[in-house]
């Protein structure tokens, strides 16, 4: 139907406005920006995003260090307002007070949060920074891929949604002036309707 539609718009024909073969042209000019845009934004910014993160992802390897850390005990209640480490804790993960080595060879110890419960004496992975502090797991490459590809993506849709937010609008002001070109015929033909010397 839609299709039916733009093809009585392009045909010839003395029912067809100059409106109707400028709105098809906004459509038709919106469509094929749209198929340049949109790949080409997304291929942009996916590469700006893809080199910004495999830079992040060189820092967090060079920065943060994985080292073996002992349960000293678990931890029950809530957490203090002043602990920070055990702000990081999220749902679902245990809380347990450790001990680690710093890259100082002087021992840590704090509060941290490990997926699974663990027993005192018992080792587990844990991931410092260059300081001795818990840091989060580094940012892998296969991640930063990923991201890098819903921002390319984000950026296409968000393209495409202002070209045809554009078209949307352009198409408004051809039906208003549509409709006020209607209003002043129907004006014109009321002052003369009914008239015997008019031809109405």
């Amino acid at each position: 139907m839609r299709a039916t539609a733009l093809a009585w718009r392009w045909r010839r024909n003395s029912l067809r406005r100059r409106t109707d073969v400028l709105e098809s042209w906004v459509g038709l000019v919106a469509v094929v920006l749209m198929l340049l845009a949109g790949p080409v934004s997304g291929w942009v910014t996916g590469s700006l995003a893809h080199e910004a993160l495999r830079h992040t992802v060189r820092e967090q390897h060079r920065h943060r260090h994985l080292v073996t850390a002992t349960t000293l005990r678990p931890l029950r209640g809530g957490p203090a307002e002043t602990d920070r480490e055990a702000t990081a804790t999220r749902e679902g993960h245990h809380r347990v007070v450790a001990r680690w080595p710093g890259p100082d060879g002087k021992e840590r110890s704090g509060v941290v949060p490990v997926r699974h419960a663990t027993r005192p004496g018992q080792p587990f992975p844990l991931w410092t920074d260059d300081q001795g502090r818990l840091s989060g797991r580094p940012m892998d490459h296969d991640t930063a891929a990923v991201h890098a590809g819903l921002a390319g993506a984000g950026a296409a849709a968000v393209a495409c949604g202002l070209l045809e937010a554009v078209r949307r609008l352009v198409v408004w002001r051809v039906m208003q002036r549509r409709y006020a070109r209607w209003d002043r015929a129907w004006l014109r033909a009321g002052q003369t309707w009914g008239r015997a010397d008019a031809g109405s």
